[in-house]
């Protein structure tokens, strides 16, 4: 903490010979302000990275924007005179310039401070673009700025479902690709932060000669961005975090044919017991377990007879549901939650002579096991309860 000088301080100075000189310290205007914090901001990437920003397709776009930057400072006088003060690491005099856009005399004062990202006092947008240079533009589009989204309430609801989705295994967060689609209704993670593309305008075709269409992006933040979609897709594919949230049940949950970016994640099962108990023999094809593997079948069943959950009897598979992409344990709660009506009421032993109480047995017809899985595949179960004495299915009643 600098210390203050008392009179009496100041005249022992004085006898000590040291001048004592109150230093001014001259008001700076907004523009000055945001002309040295725009330097500090290559400082500290100078500090961080052991070196000036350099430009370079191969560089971050950060990077580019402040090598940019550095060089507009170093051709104008008016930055140049309030950063050498500050230029201690001698980003000034490093150069760079010969590898960046090259910087055109006839650009005005308010055109260069535009590149440094200063604004000027009433800045023309339609003038200003001719001027500003090709890697800025994309630099501008990739952090554009977000603002407060005013509706976010109509959104949130949207979110909250899209958050649950995925802790129920209906939707799946994938790795990012280019050929991934950007439309209405998708949903990303970015940043960190989920993202829906609540509106897309008309598609037209950029200077690349590549399609392209202005995005309204909602994050779960409350914040808003109306970005390019080629912007979207590079911020997605930069982040390595960045990921796409898929439909509700994407992919072929059941069937033996694999989509192009399924992968296998366990199998359904359905057993039929052998055990001579009187409940069991008497409902031979009515008593089913039904439960989860993502081992063979036929390794979860080895040794049935010595097992309470098998009934301590061997058992014969009778159906298997192949699962792709899928929340095995929460897809596996959901069946039983379905069939509870019908659970099996059974108390057995297990070789140790200790009682047990199998969970997984259910007193229904493969049929309605099937119907199942095929409402579970539509996506229409949660519209269906069990009526166990019309062992089917049956459509809840509306409240």
């Amino acid at each position: 903490m600098a210390k203050k000088f008392t009179e009496e301080d100041d005249e022992l100075l004085a006898e000590l010979g040291v001048e004592v000189e109150a230093k001014k310290v001259a008001a700076r205007t907004p523009r000055e302000e945001r002309i040295i914090a725009g330097f500090e901001e290559i400082q500290r990437f100078a500090e961080e990275h052991g070196r000036a920003p350099q430009h370079g397709e191969d560089r971050d776009i950060f990077e580019r924007l402040y090598a940019v930057r550095l060089d507009r400072m170093g051709e104008l006088a008016e930055c140049r005179s309030l950063a050498e003060p500050l230029d201690h690491q001698g980003l000034l005099a490093g150069g760079g310039a010969e590898n960046g856009p090259a910087i055109s005399d006839d650009m005005d004062d308010d055109a260069l401070l535009a590149e440094l990202g200063v604004e000027a006092e009433a800045p023309d947008i339609t003038e200003l673009r001719h001027v500003r240079p090709s890697a800025e533009k994309r630099a501008a589009e990739e952090i554009a700025n977000r603002q407060r989204c005013e509706d976010f309430d109509r959104f949130k609801p949207l979110f909250e479902t899209v958050q649950n989705e995925i802790e129920a295994g209906e939707r799946e967060t994938r790795t990012f690709e280019l050929k991934a689609e950007i439309k209405p209704g998708a949903w990303f993670i970015v940043g960190g932060q989920k993202a829906y593309v609540a509106e897309m305008d008309e598609i037209f075709t950029n200077d690349q000669g590549r399609t392209d269409a202005r995005l309204r992006v909602i994050f779960d933040n409350g914040t808003e961005s109306n970005m390019l979609m080629r912007s979207l897709q590079r911020s997605l594919n930069k982040d390595d975090a960045g990921r796409r949230i898929t439909d509700p049940v994407a992919g072929p949950l059941f069937s033996g044919e694999r989509g192009e970016e399924d992968q296998a994640t366990g199998t359904i099962y359905v057993l039929r017991s052998k055990s001579e108990l009187p409940l069991v023999a008497e409902n031979r094809n009515l008593v089913h377990k039904i439960g989860v593997t993502n081992a063979k079948v036929e390794q979860r069943i080895a040794g049935a007879h010595l097992q309470p959950t098998f009934l301590m009897a061997n058992v014969e598979v009778v159906a298997t549901y192949e699962l792709f992409n899928i929340n095995r344990s929460k897809l596996e709660n959901l069946i039983h939650r379905i069939f509870n009506p019908a659970r099996l009421d059974i108390e057995i032993k297990d070789r140790f002579g200790n009682p047990v109480v199998p969970r997984e047995w259910f007193l229904v017809p493969l049929s309605a096991i099937n119907e199942a899985v095929e409402k579970i595949k539509d996506g229409t179960i949660t519209e269906y309860i069990y009526d166990p004495q019309q062992a089917r299915l049956k459509l809840r009643k509306s409240t």
